[in-house]
Formats: C-alpha cells, sequence, structure tokens
C-alpha cells in the first residue's frame, strides 16, 4: 500500500494475569494508508480497542512491528512516546472523559498549552466552532447535552491538528440522531483535513462510511471488506 502511515507486521499483545499469560492480539498484519478511513468491527473482547491502544502507543507490541506516521513505536521510550502522542494522535472515546470543573474552551485549550502550542486559545475556540460549539465555549460539562460533550471531545481531539484520529465507539453513548450529527461533523472534518481515521464501531450504518472495513476476531483479522460492511461483519 503506498503512503501507508499505520501499518502493524505480526503484532502480537499478551498480558499478564492471575490465570496466567493472556493473548489478545495474535499475529495483526495492518495498513491504512494515509488519510484513509477504517472501521474495525467485531464481537465484544476480540481485540479491536486493545488495537487501537497499540497504534496509539498507549500498550505496546509482545511481538512484532508498529509503525506510525514514520516512527516505529517498538523503538520510543515513554517520554518520546508522550510526544509522539500529542504530535500525530487524536483519540475519541465512548466516554467523553472531559474535565467537570473546566469549560469546554478550557478542555480543548489546557491540553495545547500544556503542549506549548502557540495561541491555544484561539485554536480552541476555532476547534469549536468547527464542530458548532461556538456559542458554548464557556460551559462546563454539566451543562452540555451528551452531543454537546462528544464534540467537545472531538474538538480536543483534533486541535492539535494529528495525521490519525482514533475513535473507540463514539456514539456508544449517544442516542441515534445525536450519533449521527456528531459522526457527520468527525467524517467532514476528517475529508477536510486529509487525517487518517480508525473507528471502532458494532453500527453497520457508520462503518458503512468509511473506506473499507476489518473484521477482528479472537485477536486475528479474519476479514478486509473494501468499501462495504455487512451486517454479519459488524456482529
Amino acid at each position: 500500500m503506498e503512503s501507508a502511515m499505520i501499518k502493524l507486521d505480526g503484532v502480537h499483545v499478551a498480558l499478564a494475569s492471575d490465570a496466567g499469560l493472556v493473548h489478545i492480539l495474535k499475529g495483526i498484519d495492518l495498513e491504512v494508508a494515509s488519510g484513509e478511513s477504517v472501521a474495525v468491527a467485531g464481537p465484544s473482547g476480540s481485540g479491536k480497542s486493545t488495537l487501537l491502544m497499540v497504534i496509539a502507543g498507549l500498550e505496546a507490541a509482545s511481538e512484532g512491528r508498529v509503525s506510525v506516521a514514520g516512527h516505529d513505536l517498538g523503538r520510543l521510550g515513554e517520554d518520546a512516546l508522550a510526544l509522539f502522542r500529542r504530535e500525530h494522535i487524536g483519540i475519541v472515546f465512548q466516554s467523553f472523559h472531559l474535565i467537570p470543573t473546566m469549560t469546554a474552551l478550557d478542555n480543548v485549550a489546557v491540553p495545547l498549552e500544556l503542549a506549548g502550542v502557540d495561541g491555544a486559545a484561539r485554536r480552541a475556540r476555532d476547534e469549536l466552532a468547527s464542530v458548532g460549539l461556538a456559542e458554548r465555549i464557556t460551559h462546563y460539562p454539566g451543562q452540555l447535552s451528551g452531543g454537546e460533550q462528544q464534540r467537545v471531545a472531538l474538538a480536543r481531539a483534533l486541535a492539535p491538528h494529528p495525521g490519525v484520529v482514533l475513535a473507540d465507539e463514539p456514539t456508544g453513548n449517544l442516542d441515534a440522531g445525536t450519533g449521527a450529527e456528531v459522526i457527520d461533523i468527525m467524517f467532514r472534518l476528517q475529508r477536510e483535513r486529509g487525517t487518517t481515521l480508525i473507528l471502532v464501531t458494532h453500527d453497520s450504518a457508520l462503518a458503512r462510511r468509511t473506506n473499507r472495513t476489518v473484521r477482528v476476531a479472537d485477536g486475528r483479522i479474519g476479514e478486509d471488506l473494501t468499501g462495504v460492511a455487512p451486517a454479519a461483519a459488524l456482529s
């Protein structure tokens, strides 16, 4: 694949537990082109979220090679991984993970300030406007609807201008209509900015909006469905 933004070669993840070593990922091979959108589907416990965490450098591969944005993550120490995430990765979780004592503006601006970004407050305002929240920047999370909170979380993920956005069931805590609004914004901004998007979802309609769907089952990629995501692939 040309211009691969993400490349995983023979990636295994095994974690210690009281019952012994648990193998979560078992020889994952995956390439994602720059600017591509990919849905990751599969049953609960199949390794989908762990796959996202490996790409983000939040979970180390036990075996194999993980390359993202030209960085071999296995060669990076903790400080270098933190810098890599700050510069290249945006993450949107199912639970919004906003700081309740901060306004929408501060939830987006403070991470930028900590990263030393010039004009952090101005950029945060621009990002909140891009997700339709220009009039809500002084509101606290408790004063916002679930959809508005997820839009703040999306603005926070996009504000550092990452090359890769990882979204783990981003509509899981939203009703269908609100979730559709959030996803419309996510895909619009992904197209406008040429961001690479990896999206974990059980929603077949949502998966069909991506360039392709990969199915994870028992820690392995079993199918790669380009341009189509039938319901059977998302169970």
